[in-house]
């Protein structure tokens, strides 16, 4: 079992507006995620955390994104913007033990 960190590093006063946003999103599509803010270290901090079987799952995820069904896209329009909220990001793939 693998765990995917995406980090967003927002500017001042996005942090929770992006964090809602993913929330929501994530709800609609059916994706088990947690949506984290920080309460100590850097500022303006959001992760999300997704939880996959192995890999090739989060391959198949990626693609999904890449050539989105009709529900995906929908989504993905209430997602217009986000890029504007954030001013840099990084991705973690961890293996679970």
């Amino acid at each position: 079992m693998i765990i995917v960190h995406e980090t967003f590093i927002c500017k001042p006063g996005n942090a929770s507006k992006l964090a809602k946003m993913f929330k929501e999103v994530m709800a609609e599509m059916g994706e088990q995620a947690l949506v984290m803010t920080d309460m100590t270290g850097q500022y303006n901090k959001v992760i999300v955390s997704t939880q996959y079987n192995n890999l090739a799952d989060f391959e198949k995820g990626m693609e999904m994104h890449m050539n989105p069904d009709e529900k995906m896209k929908k989504s993905m329009e209430k997602m217009q913007g986000y890029q504007e909220m954030y001013l840099t990001g990084s991705r973690e793939i961890y293996r679970i033990w």
